[in-house]
Parts: structure tokens; sequence; C-alpha cells
């Protein structure tokens, strides 16, 4: 076991130290682009400004012929990157892949003073994150970067879940954890072939009655126990968990369920696949103007924080107050960014 007074020295000689705190800015949407396909590269000047987080996507979706002309799509994004109010990502290929170690080292070398955070698929234990925490420390050397570039990571195996919370404490570099709910599905056997969402053979039904009518039933969601433990587990660690991809664009209205489910359970964001799923989780990952009004309601009532309040007909205690600096914390956040919700929220910019 290394030292604590180690975890926080680089890697590498003439690599930057490592982040203390991982930075919160927003990132309601982590949005997907193939740098492969030059009609959506020529986009990328138009789409950047309005997400959160832009992500070049190396991995599934790209077929193995267009593998380098994807790595060359991230290098000529990278190499015009104008947008300083949001953050560049990009996901690699697997690291058992032909291609990771090549897409980490062209990411790095190549535009690594913009790249914000590598995506790593596929993460089955800590030994994952600590190879690739080493190889970007000596990358970051070779390319005198100033800053560590940070590590995302997805759960996509039931080894990854097994031991999500030893994966969330390798590395002072991790940013966050993403639920990849498809290849989890697979590698668990679950009997669904969507990308996301619940599934109408997932149900809970009423008792019967008495008088014999119809029985009601309820869709449940499949990936309630998956995110509630990745959220513990990133919490536990001071970084982020997000929903992953919710693959049926048409289905909007399914689409926000599923975001809003995450976000309450404390997810921060959520990925987005299509145009339109860009303002489902701008909406979704924001809190509404009456939480935060009522937040600011409940903090101002109970001044030191301490004993009990009754608002409205309802109890606010401490715990309370604990609830409502989160929502606080969240909309100041994301209000430094976006002048429409600073406006809503009535908080200056």
């Amino acid at each position: 076991m290394r030292s604590p007074k180690d975890f926080y020295r680089p890697l590498a000689v003439g690599a930057p130290a490592p982040l203390r705190e991982i930075p919160a800015a927003p990132s309601r949407m982590i949005h997907f682009f193939p740098p492969s396909n030059a009609r959506m590269v020529a986009k990328v000047p138009d789409i950047a400004p309005k997400v959160d987080v832009l992500l070049a996507n190396l991995e599934d979706g790209v077929p193995a012929a267009d593998k380098e002309a994807a790595r060359a799509g991230l290098v000529e994004v990278g190499q015009s990157w104008s947008t300083p109010g949001t953050q560049l990502w990009t996901r690699v290929n697997s690291l058992d892949s032909p291609w990771g170690l090549d897409d980490l080292v062209t990411a790095v070398l190549e535009v690594g003073h913009v790249v914000d955070v590598v995506m790593i698929p596929k993460v089955e234990g800590p030994e994952d994150i600590h190879y690739v925490d080493r190889l970007l420390a000596q990358l970051e050397a070779k390319a005198v970067l100033r800053k560590p570039i940070l590590i995302h990571a997805i759960l996509e195996t039931a080894a990854g879940v097994a031991r999500v919370e030893e994966i969330c404490a390798a590395s002072p570099r991790l940013q966050g954890l993403s639920l990849g709910p498809a290849d989890l599905a697979a590698n668990r056997r679950m009997k669904t072939t969507r990308v996301g969402g619940g599934h109408p053979g997932y149900l809970v039904r009423q008792d019967p009655s008495s008088d014999g009518t119809d029985r009601a039933t309820y869709q449940q969601d499949l990936w309630h126990y998956t995110i509630a433990r990745m959220v513990d587990a990133c919490v536990m660690n001071g970084i982020h968990p997000y929903y992953g991809p919710f693959g049926d664009i048409r289905d909007t209205m399914a689409c926000e369920d599923q975001f809003r489910n995450a976000f309450l359970l404390g997810c921060v964001g959520a990925w987005s696949l299509h145009p339109a799923q860009i303002p489902i989780a701008k909406k979704v990952f924001s809190p509404t103007r009456d939480d935060v009004r009522h937040a600011r309601r409940v903090v101002e009532a109970m001044g030191d924080g301490t004993g009990a309040v009754l608002l409205d007909g309802r109890m606010e205690d401490d715990a309370s107050v604990k609830q409502c600096h989160v929502i606080l914390s969240t909309a100041r956040t994301l209000a430094a960014r976006d002048p429409e919700l600073a406006d809503l929220y009535g908080i200056a910019p």
C-alpha cells in the first residue's frame, strides 16, 4: 500500500501535480459526437456553446475501419477549440482493445492542453485506473502539460459494479463515473435489449380485489440499485456520478423521467446522444425556481442551522438545511455559467 503522503505526488517526473479536489463545473449533459464524421466535426462550433460537456467518441458506434479517422477528428477539434465555457472530453476505446493505447497517446500528446477528461469504458477494478493514471502522467510530462487530465470511468460490467468503491478511491485523478446500462445488461445477462430506461415486464402488480376487477400494474426501474450504489461510492470519494445513455431518441418523455430519477438519486448529469436530449438534460439537472426559493427560505428561517422551525406547515430541521444547501450550491454553480438560470434564481452572475 502506498503512503498517503505519496497519493498527491505526480506519478511521473515532470507531470503536473494531481488535483486535491475535483472541479464542480456544470456537466448536466455530456454530449457525444462522432469525430470520424466530417459533417459532425463541422458542426462543433455551433453545438459546443450549447452544452456543458462535448465528448469526442472514439469507442462504441465508431466502426473499426473509422477508428483512425475518429482519432484524427479529435485532434482537429482540439487544435481549433475555442469554447472555454464548455469542457472537452473524449471517450477512448477499452483498455483491452487494439486502439485504446493509441487513443490515449494521441489525445494527450496532440490536444492534451484542451482535453479536460478522458472517459475509460468497461472499467472493472482499480488496476485499470492505476494503469491509465501512470500512463497519463508520463504523457503529460512528455507534452509539458500544466494541469492534469482527469479520468472518468464507465460502469459496464458486473465486476465494475461489485468493485465500484475500490474504483472510486483508486486515484485523485478520477473525476466521476457513468452508468453504462446496455453493456452492463449484456454482461449481467439481463433479458432486455433497451439502452437505458425501464422495461414493461419489470413490474409489480396490485393485490387482487374482492370484486375481481382488473389489477393495476406499475413498471419499475431496472437501474435503481446500481445508480444508488454508484452515487454512494462517488460521494464517499468526492467525485461525480452520472446517468449514461437513453437510447430511444424519440421517447423524450421517458428520457426525461429516467434523467429525473437519476437526478433525484444524486446524479449531476447524463449523456445526450442527440440534440433533442440536450434541453431535457439541461431542464432536469437544473433545480427549479421554486426549489431554489424554498431552499433559500429554509436557510434564512433556520438561522444558525440548529433546532427546528415550522414553515408552511412543514417541519424543517438541521437535516432540511443540509438538503437545501445542496440545492443552493447547485444553483450557484449553474448560475455562474448560465445567465438565464442566474436570472431565474435571482443570483448575480
